[in-house]
């Protein structure tokens, strides 16, 4: 069976986030549906990394196997035909070996939060942006942020429903850069905990605010106690960017 590999875009504010959900449609469900609608049969794709409900993706991998070979951009022009209106499409589409696993063979996962930092509400950007109305310092964020980089217990910064086996994970990157009145984290790592990066987001609007130090970041970390994490900062900022497979 030919397995394709699919680049995914989406808006996630009208979905109860990627995976298959009991009390409203998900993404996965939309990309099935339209997929099964155009190939005449029943599809299940997988994806590189779960979103929950709100979180938006610029660049999310999946892969399905079809009974029938198709072109791969037929495969990404008629689903995309059968997606519309939903905010879901298909960016590209490749015939992959059959070993490839969207999730199983990646190597590295790209987020980016963005935080509208100015006294005024968005209005081009609801529900694509987490509105922080008080001054945040980025150079402080920022610094903040490098106390996490690297292999640790991330417990603190861990959702109560986390399922992971163990809650050790490697940050390769966790930048802060303030782009006018816009201030933009980046976070890589080959693999996160349920909720990790919102978890940190919060905890660094917390040091850029000026209500934590640097020092109580790093402590928080040390705890490995999901009560000393800041606030968890809202789905609608977060954004799947990308995901990295070998050569």
């Amino acid at each position: 069976m030919p397995r394709y590999k699919l680049v995914v875009e989406y808006d996630g504010t009208p979905f109860t986030g990627w995976q298959h959900q009991t009390n409203g449609l998900s993404v996965q469900q939309a990309v099935e549906d339209a997929i099964a609608r155009f190939a005449g049969e029943t599809v299940r794709v997988h994806c590189a990394g779960r979103t929950d409900s709100g979180v938006h993706a610029t660049h999310q991998v999946v892969h399905v196997s079809l009974t029938r070979e198709w072109r791969p951009d037929t495969v990404r022009d008629a689903t995309n035909a059968h997606l519309r209106p939903a905010p879901v499409a298909v960016v590209s589409a490749q015939i992959v070996p059959e070993t490839f696993n969207a999730r199983l063979s990646a190597v590295k996962r790209h987020y980016v939060y963005r935080i509208l930092n100015r006294r005024a509400p968005p209005t081009l950007d609801v529900s694509r942006v987490w509105h922080v109305a008080w001054p945040l310092d980025a150079a402080v964020m920022h610094e903040a942020a490098q106390t996490l980089i690297g292999r640790h217990d991330f417990t603190t910064f861990r959702a109560a429903e986390c399922q992971a086996n163990s809650p050790i994970r490697t940050l390769d990157r966790l930048d802060v850069e303030r782009i006018g009145d816009e201030i933009r984290i980046y976070a890589s790592a080959r693999s996160f905990l349920h909720h990790q990066v919102r978890s940190m987001t919060g905890t660094l609007e917390r040091a850029g605010a000026g209500r934590w130090s640097v020092e109580d970041v790093r402590a928080a970390l040390e705890a490995r106690d999901r009560t000393r994490c800041g606030p968890m900062a809202p789905s609608m900022g977060l954004y799947l960017i990308g995901v990295d497979y070998p050569d």
